[in-house]
């Protein structure tokens, strides 16, 4: 645990690092290649994978689990269509205003570190908005014993913003049972992480911490 935790650290240095020598171009041309990968991957999940499949890739902690979440990040659930259209409409609002500020930032020649991270949490946004906007349209439902397909546009699943968010990384680092004394969770069973998330919300929490990290240095 205590080595995962240096390369954790090690991680945003050498991102802070990296972001130094950047341009804002380049940042632009890096959010985009980042929202594209968020796609290809999830394309790929979604047409070669069936509901709850998973691919073992370090034997009882790193997994490929194919959910999809009608929800908000992490697995967490809106109820009803009401809910995940709010959530859909919600996420539409925060990219706007992401994008004005990312250009506002520009324009006041902030830190390429400032951009950086608006960048990513902007990224991580676009590539679930995609999904809730456009993934009903243009495939079929996945289900638990076939993959979803390409369809003609609009014959899918789900109508215009009303499209499941496809989830697939799994890191159930740790499990156990907790203490008989623990208070109300006494004996049962417990799994440290157990959301199941995606990339694209790898980059919002990236982003966000980047900035929490960093916030003495680019925040008076």
């Amino acid at each position: 645990m205590t080595c995962r935790l240096c390369a954790v650290l090690w991680f945003f240095v050498s991102l802070q690092l990296k972001i130094y020598a950047m341009s804002k171009k380049k940042i632009a041309l890096i959010v985009i290649a980042l929202l594209v990968i968020d796609q290809v991957v999830k394309i790929m999940i979604k047409t070669n994978m069936t509901i709850n499949e998973a691919i073992t890739v370090f034997p009882s902690w790193f997994f490929i689990r194919f959910i999809e979440n009608p929800g908000a990040a992490f697995g967490m659930q809106i109820g009803g269509e009401f809910g995940k259209l709010a959530l859909s409409i919600f996420r539409l609002a925060l990219s706007g205003a992401l994008i004005w500020y990312i250009c506002k930032l520009i324009k006041k020649q902030a830190p390429a570190g400032v951009v950086m991270g608006f960048g990513l949490i902007l990224a991580g946004a676009l590539g679930n908005i995609i999904d809730s906007a456009f993934y009903g349209l243009i495939f079929s439902e996945s289900t638990y014993t076939q993959a979803a397909a390409f369809v003609p546009f609009g014959t899918g699943y789900a109508g215009f913003l009303h499209g499941k968010v496809v989830d697939m990384l799994y890191f159930p680092l740790v499990s156990g049972v907790y203490p008989s004394w623990f208070p109300f969770v006494g004996g049962d069973s417990f799994t440290f992480f157990s959301p199941i998330f995606n990339i694209a919300d790898s980059y919002i929490t990236i982003g966000v911490l980047y900035l929490i990290i960093f916030q003495r240095k680019y925040f008076k």
